[in-house]
């Protein structure tokens, strides 16, 4: 796949979340106010703020496919990780917030809501399973943490959603039933759902801060590109290989042997040439490779570099 073609996927896909997210959080506000449910808008503001994090993802879109420059050599492809994580974090202040909130709903009188507000949380639940879904696929597909925790984010809000329609059927079943503690199932499902929500922050969160300090492929991640150089002609040994992680794509650092006694050029050539078939790969931005004389008593340190 073109990485411009990655781009506008991924791109549209993080509008598609801005877009959805603000359609419902307008409308779940709207009928909260109406169905006086306060379930109903706290789970407008949980769509409120996806709205900030799928800008975020967007923002982080837009910077990654910046080309190299003179201050970021190795390119920007960490700004997707870095938008993850700011996800991360809105996710986690959000959950603490819905806890907050319901936690609160116990020490005040509480009245049943519209049945309407049952059928805006329906409406919520299938249109966020649909963007998890649009977007995890899209993700992996594209190799994107950004999309994937976005992705995760909508799923955080079915589950939220879900809690919130537990809550306001149980109210509006006590309503019409005159059970009054039946109202307070709203707030304990949201307390429920508020722990899933930070539990799931802090997990996504851990995982794209691993992926922005500059973390390598473990040994059997990278063992196709060793493969690769080995069937390269000139290449005795490849003394070392370190492919670091930076957002969608990879940046591969290489240490190869060849013979002692060829030329500068040849050696050289052998280096492009390494250099060209790793670059084949659609998920290798660069490589940088630094040629060894080869011994059987081990190397010396680089004499060239390939870049």
């Amino acid at each position: 796949m073109e990485k411009q073609d990655r781009f506008k996927q991924a791109e549209f896909a993080a509008m598609v979340g801005v877009v959805g997210n603000i359609v419902l959080a307008i409308l779940k506000w709207g009928i909260g106010i109406y169905a006086n449910s306060r379930a109903l808008i706290a789970d407008a503001v949980h769509s409120a703020s996806d709205v900030a994090g799928s800008l975020a993802v967007y923002v982080g879109l837009r910077a990654a496919k910046q080309p190299p420059d003179e201050d970021h050599p190795y390119g920007h492809g960490k700004a997707e990780s870095i938008a993850a994580i700011i996800v991360a974090v809105l996710l986690m202040l959000v959950g603490f917030e819905i806890g907050k909130s319901s936690f609160e709903a116990f020490f005040h009188p509480l009245e049943a809501p519209k049945a309407i507000a049952i059928a805006a949380v329906i409406f919520s639940i299938i249109v966020k399973e649909w963007m998890f879904r649009y977007k995890f696929n899209l993700g992996k597909k594209l190799n994107s943490d950004a999309l994937i925790v976005n992705a995760y984010e909508h799923r955080s809000d079915v589950y939220s959603s879900f809690a919130a329609l537990i809550g306001i059927g149980g109210a509006v079943i006590g309503g019409y039933l005159d059970i009054d503690w039946l109202v307070y199932g709203d707030p304990v499902a949201g307390i429920f759902v508020a722990l899933l929500v930070i539990r799931m922050a802090w997990k996504l969160g851990k995982e794209s801060i691993h992926n922005t300090l500059d973390h390598v492929l473990h040994e059997e991640d990278t063992e196709e590109f060793k493969k690769v150089v080995r069937e390269i002609a000139g290449v005795e040994k490849i003394d070392e290989l370190h492919a670091r992680e930076h957002g969608h794509y990879v940046i591969i650092d290489l240490k190869i042997a060849v013979a002692p006694l060829i030329t500068v050029e040849e050696g050289h050539r052998i280096g492009k040439e390494v250099k060209r078939k790793l670059m084949e790969s659609p998920n290798v931005q660069n490589v940088f490779v630094h040629i060894n004389p080869y011994n059987t008593e081990g190397t010396r340190e680089d004499n060239v570099e390939i870049e």
